[in-house]
């Protein structure tokens, strides 16, 4: 069954479920966002199977360049298999199978041969819970670029005079600086990052992840784990974020998403897209009754 059929009856009642959550059709202009600027990631009829488990039912969604996209459910609505399809991270699920359309700048990455090193360059990742290195704080930062051989150190690089120590710094410095780390840890760089607190640690997988170059930055409810003075940094962090980058966040915590998001998506049971849209007209005028009774905590 398609995620969007057409109520043919404008009067229609929705039943209740034996869930909490009414059964209701989706409308095609609950999904219609018309947002300014230009559309940095496209997915089309897209649907996952996890064995016969269909986690995903025919999504189709635009999100827009330089801004923050809120992604909110309840459990097991789909909405983190969602975020996982954007850099192909569900590749790595072996009973997983994925049909439909993803589009980075209009150029599909489910075609064969796509460089997914490259893809998860562009489309980085950050996770639910902190997971650092047991490194030093400075190579954290610089293990991704070191793997993908933007920066060349040790002692062959010497020899040939390509040493890139001074490229090095400057990196570890930026990343750190744009994900508001720098301050707290300048002066320990060579210390275990597992010594951080949980909220440094996050910033620091947030700082690891910029190094690297990224354009759209995905975070899996990045602030779960966290105190609420550690959430509200990240949350700070993400609005800084999204001047440069596209930022895609899955949340359980919807006043979270009120806060920091531009516009939301509304996955509910079965793995569907009930509505999209700015996110003040889905908080505060809900077009869907299913979205209205589990964002007033009707279900859910």
């Amino acid at each position: 069954m398609s995620n969007v059929e057409l109520d043919q009856t404008e009067d229609a009642q929705p039943d209740q479920t034996t869930t909490g959550e009414t059964d209701e059709r989706v409308r095609e202009e609950w999904l219609d966002y018309d947002f300014a600027g230009e559309t940095k990631l496209s997915a089309t009829d897209l649907d996952v199977y996890y064995g016969d488990d269909h986690a995903l039912d025919g999504i189709s969604i635009d999100i827009p360049a330089e801004s923050v996209t809120a992604l909110i459910g309840p459990s097991g609505c789909g909405k983190s298999t969602f975020l996982r399809c954007l850099n192909r991270m569900n590749d790595r699920i072996k009973a997983a199978r994925v049909e439909g359309s993803v589009e980075l700048d209009g150029e599909e990455i489910y075609q064969d041969g796509i460089n997914l090193v490259e893809l998860r360059k562009r489309v980085g990742m950050v996770f639910q819970a902190p997971n650092p290195f047991p490194k030093s704080i400075r190579d954290n930062i610089s293990y991704g670029p070191r793997k993908h051989g933007d920066i060349d150190k040790g002692l062959l690089a010497r020899l040939l005079g390509r040493d890139d120590r001074e490229k090095e710094r400057e990196l570890v410095e930026r990343s750190l600086k744009n994900a508001a780390l720098w301050d707290e840890v300048n002066d320990r760089l060579d210390d275990n990052a597992l010594g951080l607190s949980g909220g440094q640690q996050q910033r620091l997988c947030i700082a690891r992840c910029l190094a690297t170059d990224p354009e759209v930055i995905l975070m899996d409810e990045p602030a779960s784990a966290l105190d609420p003075i550690a959430t509200a940094k990240i949350e700070d962090l993400i609005g800084d974020l999204a001047e440069d980058y596209t930022v895609v966040i899955v949340t359980h915590n919807m006043q979270q998403a009120a806060r920091i998001s531009d516009q939301t998506a509304v996955f509910l049971t079965g793995g569907q897209l009930v509505e999209y849209g700015d996110t003040d007209q889905i908080f505060e005028n809900p077009r869907s009754q299913r979205v209205e009774d589990y964002i007033t905590g009707k279900f859910g």
